[in-house]
């Protein structure tokens, strides 16, 4: 139980950490996206490599949390799932600046991604 409880929490991190590395990757390699980040004015392209980011983050995080958790997909499809409920209400408040496709996209591919990584760990 607590190696599911150190996966979850270590895919959390990780996907954090992918995440802000990606993005600044993203910043400093795509003058556009850095001129609109902060307004948050993305064209369709920029949102599409957000969403890329986060992919990889997802499928990185759920690989790791079943690595911590001892090959256990659940911890994969735990940190997947925590990273839904910490999102829900950033894009509720975001929910203006997108449109629906991106949220919906963003927000299913998170549990799933996450559980995909995690099976990754037994192949």
């Amino acid at each position: 139980m607590w190696w599911k409880i150190l996966g979850i929490v270590a895919g959390v991190v990780a996907w954090a950490v992918i995440a802000s590395v990606l993005n600044l990757g993203l910043r400093h390699g795509w003058a556009d996206y850095a001129a609109v980040e902060k307004a948050m004015a993305f064209t369709v392209p920029m949102m599409i490599a957000r969403l890329g980011e986060s992919a990889l983050s997802s499928l990185a995080s759920g690989y790791l949390a079943a690595l911590v958790a001892r090959g256990a997909r659940s911890a994969a499809l735990g940190a997947g799932v925590v990273l839904l409920l910490l999102f829900i209400p950033v894009h509720y408040q975001l929910w203006h600046s997108f449109p629906i496709w991106y949220h919906l996209t963003f927000l299913v591919l998170l549990p799933v991604l996450s559980w995909l990584g995690g099976t990754l760990l037994r192949r």
